[in-house]
């Protein structure tokens, strides 16, 4: 939220964002995100009021924007999914295999209940999603909000801009030809005016590996793939060496956050405590170790500076705000219902592709079909997430059991019925899942 709002004090063209409610369901976590606020806001005459509520109704009416973020069980939830997840063998990341479809069926009820209040309270409300998994949630969402909720990641976002980067082009004006669903999707074209830079990229080995996904999936990968995937592929592509790396690993990143995160809070409850500083120094700590174990495995060292610059999220955010209220039209990477993008995929189903954003929205915008390999994952992968959708809303046990079966990264039915089973014991929100 602190980077949302820095991004809101830089913009003071007319009808722009004048207030901002804050709302959480803990107090503690209300005031000191506030308190973060008032000292980036302090010195900025036109900042935008901030209030701040624990009081959801409160908070949506009026809105013209909604950002959803939310933690489903919060980070001691994340850890537990990672560890049950390790503990059988497979993946535990919140977005990818197994960790992220406990993830979903946690999350996906809680959102289509704030989705049908913010339908009835804010029915003119935009909503941006931002709560992982982002594709999963979104398409969830758009079932009572249709088109206006939109998903957004920093992901392909970071991607295109840093091949731009290698390339010697401006990252503002090249167009990415980029497809697949939310951490599952790859960069097969990136034009600069006409013409398509990425055979150049792809034909130069040192320049593959000069840039962070290179360097993680390596030149000879990236050549054969004849694309550059998004950097949540590498659980994929080096599915065995990343899990082993995990379970080898002193804590998850889940408890590694939970225990930074619970850090923080304690400083802001001592009187005295620079607000935006100590919030700052927490985030470039987060940021810093990033997928550690991922860039451990492929040996491609510590993350670069630029890649820990902030311009991400809440660039994409004040972008998109900017295109739907003030018509400012722009292009984007969102997360949007298919139409007829992914032939493969039917027209409601939420994908990751580029769209035109102007006041009636985001238009996703044709792109190169994906080769056969990619499509293989989205089209597996989108139908772990209507299991997930079918169990959310029904609460059918037995979808929940073929999300978990049907993922690539879950290699047996039996290991997916243990998982399960275990997440529903440490998880008193799967309770709605019956038995049958």
């Amino acid at each position: 939220m602190p980077l949302v709002y820095g991004a809101l004090l830089g913009d003071h063209a007319e009808g722009r964002v004048s207030r901002v409610t804050l709302y959480d369901t803990d107090a503690d976590r209300l005031t000191a995100v506030a308190r973060v606020l008032a000292e980036q806001g302090r010195d900025v005459a036109d900042a935008p009021a901030v209030v701040a509520t624990t009081e959801l109704d409160e908070a949506l009416r009026g809105a013209d924007f909604v950002f959803s973020a939310i933690r489903v069980g919060g980070l001691a939830g994340r850890a537990a999914d990672e560890r049950v997840a390790l503990d059988e063998g497979v993946l535990g990341q919140e977005t990818v295999g197994a960790g992220g479809i406990a993830y979903g069926l946690r999350t996906v009820p809680v959102a289509l209940d704030l989705a049908r209040r913010i339908a009835r309270i804010a029915p003119q409300a935009w909503v941006i999603n931002f709560t992982n998994p982002a594709g999963l949630v979104t398409e969830a969402m758009s079932r009572h909000l249709g088109d206006r909720v939109i998903g957004i990641c920093d992901s392909p976002v970071g991607l295109g801009r840093r091949i731009a980067r290698v390339l010697g082009a401006d990252p503002d004006r090249a167009w990415i030809d980029y497809a697949g669903l939310n951490h599952l999707g790859w960069v097969q074209g990136l034009y600069v005016e006409g013409r398509d830079e990425l055979p150049r990229l792809l034909a130069d080995p040192q320049l593959l590996e000069s840039f962070e996904e290179g360097r993680l999936f390596g030149a000879e990968l990236l050549r054969s793939l004849g694309a550059i995937p998004n950097e949540y592929l590498h659980y994929y592509y080096v599915n065995r060496e990343a899990v082993h790396a995990y379970q080898q690993a002193e804590r998850t990143r889940g408890a590694f956050l939970q225990d930074q995160q619970e850090g923080f809070y304690a400083r802001m409850r001592e009187p005295g405590t620079p607000a935006w500083a100590t919030w700052d120094r927490t985030r470039a700590e987060r940021e810093a170790t990033y997928m550690a174990e991922n860039r451990e495995v492929a040996g491609a060292g510590e993350r670069e500076e630029s890649d820990l610059e902030s311009g991400g999220y809440e660039q994409v955010a004040l972008a998109l705000m900017r295109a739907v209220a003030r018509n400012e039209r722009t292009s984007l990477i969102l997360n949007v219902r298919n139409r007829t993008t992914l032939p493969a995929l039917d027209e409601d189903a939420v994908v990751e592709v580029p769209c035109l954003v102007d006041a009636n929205g985001a238009h996703p915008v044709a792109v190169s079909p994906l080769p056969y390999h990619a499509l293989g994952l989205v089209t597996a992968v989108k139908a772990v997430e209507r299991a997930v959708l079918e169990a959310a809303e029904s609460g059918s046990r037995a979808a929940a059991a073929q999300a978990f079966a049907l993922h690539p990264l879950v290699d047996s039915v039996t290991v997916a019925r243990r998982l399960l089973d275990r997440y529903t014991e440490v998880h008193p929100g799967l309770a709605y899942l019956d038995r049958a």
